[in-house]
């Protein structure tokens, strides 16, 4: 059907394809207040059964024997964070700019009509969704995207909303999703043809380029950075669960960490596994799925995700599977270490129903140390859990990214999350100090990397030995035993606890060779001071003078 009219500058009459719509929707307010014109359909708010029949029926998924859709994204197999930009104007203004890339308000409407031209007579999926289980809180968000595969991926990552409340939804925040388009660098101010860009005025997000389906995920979760801390809503990347006595824990780290792993444990509830906030009335799961990192996954080692993986609503992404059987191969990381799967969080048996929880009674930061000089854990002081988390450290190792080498390199990612901070690190810092310290919360620092070594001479940590720590610490039974001050850090560290070997506390007694140990140690605490320098006039004394010292300067 077309719709003719006057122009109201020529007196012209202008014709438009009108856009034909189905699936429930609040008809009031549909694509066309986007902008979006001339489109051949916009498919809204579809379930997975539909979603996997417009996704086989394109090609742009398989179907694993299992029932899991399984897609490749192309040349971008994870995020490519020097393609995102935030346009710069009065409202973002003191945004911290040394972790984020601007673009002008200009460039950023040329890119914006540029995407509705592209769009045109395109078939588009669109979900409405909430971003955020609290209520008070929640960010509405409409997600428009050209492959139906994205649109299961988002519909299952973000919060599904009851089916009555649709027909009255109107998004707080929009995201158009076309992995055809192709960004101009000239034009558009962007390095690339592939382009995230973020307007916080119009409240909208314009992701081209990459198929890699987390660009989505994590353009949200950098809105909620930005709109809630001014609500007084700490944002977190980060796992939670909760104890059947209410005591609830989140976990802080970066991929490979163990945040997923840890957090599903099947003697505590599960709030989430990546994004949380911590507001005046406890925690809460910005989230309604989980986006577990999958590579090596085994039902022996990890059954709840395992089982959540290899099943119908699961989405796969570059995972390998059988030509034959259509079975995954979870050890084949031949197209990228980076293998994915988003599964609802319904999935694990043992998740929340409400996605909230109360104030934290423990706090875990998890560092992959592949230098094998932290120790299996650590208790921290408030002022210990600033440093560290805003030092945010972990370290990748030869396999986990191209272009490493033998050598383990460090990684410091500000406040856990470097690349989705809109504001100043001290804000989230500050925020997170106050919390700990208002609700009498016990911190902790845990390596879930190498031991014995560092990577390439020791071993990984075992994770049996993880899970006894972590489970002494959030049952309170840690509290109670001896420690000692480690002389590189500073931090409280366990001398025995029953059930863990006492050599492996301490982390030079594994070491064969001493000296070396002490070479390493020294080494990685310079890393640390280095990467801290940029934090120095930002914190006070307490926090300055928590950081670690090579034991010649104590």
């Amino acid at each position: 059907m077309v719709a003719l009219w006057p122009d109201s500058a020529s007196g012209k009459r202008i014709q438009e394809v009108l856009v034909q719509e189905t699936g429930v929707r609040n008809g009031a307010f549909g694509a066309e207040k986007f902008g979006l014109r001339n489109l051949k359909e916009v498919v809204w708010n579809l379930g997975a059964p539909q979603l996997y029949q417009y996704a086989l029926g394109a090609n742009e998924a398989v179907l694993s024997a299992d029932g899991a859709v399984c897609a490749d994204t192309g040349v971008f197999t994870g995020r490519s964070p020097k393609d995102k930009y935030t346009v710069r104007d009065a409202t973002t203004e003191e945004m911290w700019w040394e972790g984020n890339q601007s673009i002008t308000a200009a460039q950023f409407e040329a890119l914006y009509q540029d995407f509705l031209t592209h769009a045109e007579g395109r078939r588009l999926f669109a979900q409405d969704l909430y971003a955020g289980a609290d209520p008070t809180f929640r960010i509405k968000t409409r997600v428009f995207t050209e492959l139906a595969w994205h649109s299961l991926f988002i519909r299952t990552l973000l919060i599904r909303p009851p089916v009555g409340d649709l027909p009255g939804f109107v998004p707080d925040f929009t995201i158009i999703d076309m992995p055809s388009f192709r960004a101009d660098p000239a034009r558009h101010g962007c390095r690339s043809e592939n382009v995230v860009a973020i307007d916080f005025a119009r409240r909208v997000v314009l992701i081209g380029g990459s198929y890699y389906a987390g660009e989505m995920k994590k353009s949200v979760f950098t809105t909620l950075n930005y709109y809630l801390p001014k609500r007084g809503v700490m944002t977190m990347h980060c796992s939670a669960n909760v104890g059947p006595q209410g005591d609830a824990a989140i976990f802080f780290g970066l991929s490979g960490t163990g945040k997923t792993t840890l957090s599903a444990d099947p003697n505590r509830t599960l709030v989430g596994d990546d994004e949380h906030g911590w507001s005046p009335e406890g925690i809460f799961n910005f989230e309604g799925g989980c986006y577990a990192k999958c590579i090596k996954l085994s039902k022996e080692a990890e059954p709840e995700i395992y089982a959540a993986s290899t099943r119908f609503g699961a989405v796969l992404e570059n995972c390998v599977l059988d030509d034959i059987t259509r079975v995954v191969d979870f050890d084949d990381g031949s197209k990228t270490e980076n293998t994915r799967c988003a599964y609802p969080l319904d999935f694990i048996p043992n998740a929340s129903r409400t996605g909230v929880a109360p104030h934290p009674r423990n706090l875990v930061m998890l560092a992959a140390d592949a230098f094998g000089v932290l120790p299996p854990i650590a208790k921290l002081t408030p002022a210990q859990a600033m440093y560290h988390f805003l030092s945010g450290y972990t370290a990748k190792v030869a396999g986990t990214e191209r272009g490493l080498g033998a050598e383990p390199q460090p990684e410091f990612s500000t406040c856990f999350g470097s690349p989705f901070l809109p504001h100043i690190p001290s804000v989230y810092g500050n925020m997170l100090r106050e919390l700990i310290a208002s609700h009498n919360v016990d911190c902790w620092l845990v390596n879930t990397g190498w031991t014995g070594g560092k990577y390439g001479v020791g071993h990984r940590m075992p994770i049996r030995v993880t899970r006894a720590l972590l489970s002494a610490a959030l049952d309170g039974s840690l509290r109670n035993v001896e420690f000692r001050t480690d002389k590189y850090f500073g931090f409280a560290v366990p001398t025995a606890l029953p059930g863990v070997p006492s050599e492996i506390l301490n982390p030079v007694n594994t070491w064969a060779d001493k000296e070396e140990f002490d070479k390493t140690a020294r080494a990685l605490v310079g890393m640390f001071q280095k990467n801290f320098t940029k934090f120095e006039a930002s914190v006070d004394d307490a926090v300055r003078a928590a950081g670690p010292r090579a034991p010649w300067t104590r």
